[in-house]
């Protein structure tokens, strides 16, 4: 076969350190007011990376409106609330291992906030995928391809990608 495909997808049950850490931190600022610091540490080598990753957070479906706040310099980043799903949505092109990455968003309510409404935030999900990284150390030693014709000579190149599927924080 010439060309990407994939040669062996799996499934990891059993512990084992996660790529991604997720510290939310919930305060009150005012009765009405609600501040979220979501800060995200890539718990990975710092010759890796997570790429393309979607931070996607549950907010209270009383809540009114929400702005997000980005640290200076954060290129490659981009964090806006939807009303209409009362999620808030982050996107980092990339995040290098080692690093952390944060973000504020300030949530305002038409009636003042209760301890239901703090727990009402969340849960953070996450997707993203990590090149030439596996979590289970797992790797491909031999790969032979059966090919008919003699002449034909494959590149002899494998390519690990880490991938979430099902990525969730509760807060």
């Amino acid at each position: 076969p010439d060309g990407e495909f994939a040669v062996m997808n799996y499934r990891v049950t059993s512990d084992f350190r996660v790529p991604f850490r997720v510290f939310p931190v919930i305060e009150e600022v005012t009765p009405y007011k609600l501040e979220l610091t979501l800060r995200i540490r890539a718990d990975i080598p710092e010759q890796n990376y997570g790429g393309n990753v979607q931070v996607a957070v549950q907010m209270p479906k009383s809540t009114q409106n929400a702005s997000c706040e980005l640290p200076p310099g954060a290129q490659g980043q981009q964090a806006e609330y939807s009303s209409a799903e009362h999620k808030v949505f982050w996107a980092l092109k990339k995040i290098p291992g080692g690093s952390e990455q944060a973000m504020k968003c300030r949530m305002t309510f038409a009636s003042a906030c209760t301890e239901q409404t703090k727990r009402e935030v969340g849960p953070i999900s996450l997707n993203f995928e990590i090149p030439m990284y596996n979590v289970s150390s797992l790797q491909v030693k031999y790969l032979r391809i059966s090919e008919k014709h003699k002449s034909y000579n494959p590149y002899r190149w494998v390519r690990y990608v880490t991938q979430s599927s099902s990525y969730v924080c509760r807060t």
